[in-house]
C-alpha cells in the first residue's frame, strides 16, 4: 500500500535501535565482567514498554484532559468515524474531545478493539467537514496500522538504552568494572562515550520511526477517504494553527507528542533533529503527488 517504502524504513530503523542496544549490552558485559546487568535492564525496559503499550489509551487521554463524547454531543464526528471505520471493515474507536484551543488530533490504544481517537476543540473550529474527514482518516490508520505498538517498542527500547547509558556513566565515574581495575583510560573513555552517545542515537532513531509512521498514515488515510487534497488542506491550516496556539511542552505531553497529527509545540521548543513529525511541506508535497496518481490533479501541479 505504501508508495515510499516506509514499512521497510521502519523495520530498518527498529533494527538499528536494537543494534545499538546489543552493542551497549556487549560493552556492559565486557566492562563489568558480568551479563547480569543487561538482563536486569532488559526486564525493566520490557516491563515499561508493556505498561505504556497496555495503558497507552489512558495515558494520552489523561495528558490532554480529554472527555468522551456521545453521538448526540458530536454528531458530525461520529458520522465521519463510523463511515470510515465501516469502509475499512474495522471496529469503531471511542471518541474524545480535549478542551483546548490548540488545533490537533491523535489516536491511541493498544489495538483496534481498544482504541480511541481524540480531537481538540480547536481543530473542530478550524477545519471544515471535508478537512476533518481527512484528519480522522489519518488517525484511524494509525490505529489500524498498529502504530501504537511500533511506537511503544521504540520508546521502550530508547528508554532502556538511556537507563543503561546513565548506569554506565555512573559506573565509569564511581568505581569502574572488574576488567578495568588496572586503570585502563581507554575503557573509561569508551564507557563514557557509550553513556553519552548511545541514548542520543536511540532518541534520533525513535523520532525517525515516528516521522516515517506519519508518512504512512497520511498515505493510507488518504487512500481510505479517497481525498488526499483534503488532508493536504487540513495540514496547511494545522501548520499555521499550531504555531499560533501551541501546547506547553509538559513532560506528559512530550512523551505522547508523537501521536499527534501535527507537532503540538512551538518550532523553537524542539530541534529538527528531535522532531517527531516530518516537515509539513514534505507531507503536503507527498499528498499532492498521491492526488496526481489518483487522477485528482493534472501533472505539473
Amino acid at each position: 500500500m505504501h508508495g515510499h517504502n516506509n514499512g521497510l524504513k521502519t523495520a530498518l530503523l527498529l533494527g538499528g535501535m536494537f543494534g545499538v542496544l546489543l552493542l551497549i549490552g556487549g560493552g556492559v558485559s565486557a566492562y563489568t565482567g558480568s551479563s547480569a546487568y543487561i538482563y536486569l535492564f532488559g526486564f525493566f525496559g520490557l516491563a515499561t514498554t508493556f505498561y505504556s503499550y497496555w495503558n497507552s489509551d489512558k495515558l494520552a487521554i489523561r495528558a490532554m484532559n480529554a472527555q468522551p463524547v456521545s453521538p448526540q454531543q458530536a454528531p458530525q464526528l461520529y458520522a465521519i468515524v463510523s463511515e470510515l471505520s465501516q469502509k475499512a471493515n474495522q471496529p469503531m474507536p471511542a471518541l474524545y474531545v480535549a478542551p483546548t484551543a490548540a488545533p490537533n488530533a491523535f489516536a491511541t490504544g493498544r489495538n483496534p478493539q481498544h482504541a480511541a481517537v481524540c480531537v481538540t476543540a480547536g481543530i473542530l473550529e478550524l477545519l471544515n467537514e471535508r478537512e476533518l474527514r481527512g484528519v480522522l482518516g489519518h488517525e484511524l490508520m494509525h490505529v489500524y496500522n498498529r502504530d501504537i505498538l511500533t511506537g511503544s517498542i521504540a520508546a521502550g527500547v530508547a528508554g532502556l538504552i538511556s537507563m543503561i547509558g546513565q548506569a554506565l556513566s555512573f559506573g565509569a565515574m564511581f568505581g569502574g568494572g572488574r576488567n578495568n581495575q588496572g586503570g585502563n583510560p581507554l575503557g573509561l573513555l569508551g564507557t563514557l562515550a557509550a553513556a553519552l552517545f548511545a541514548p542520543l542515537a536511540a532518541s534520533v532513531i525513535q523520532f525517525a520511526i515516528s516521522r516515517t509512521r506519519e508518512f504512512d498514515a497520511d498515505e493510507d488515510g488518504s487512500t481510505l477517504t479517497g481525498d488526499p487534497l483534503a488532508l493536504a488542506s487540513a495540514l496547511e491550516k494545522l501548520e499555521r494553527g499550531t504555531q499560533a496556539r501551541p501546547l506547553a511542552p509538559t513532560r506528559r505531553l512530550v512523551d505522547s507528542s508523537h501521536t499527534f497529527i501535527a507537532n503540538p509545540f512551538r518550532p523553537q521548543d524542539v530541534s529538527r533533529l528531535f522532531a517527531t513529525h516530518p516537515p509539513m511541506d514534505d507531507r503536503i508535497r507527498r499528498l499532492y503527488g498521491q492526488a496526481r496518481s489518483m487522477g485528482q490533479l493534472p501533472e505539473g501541479r
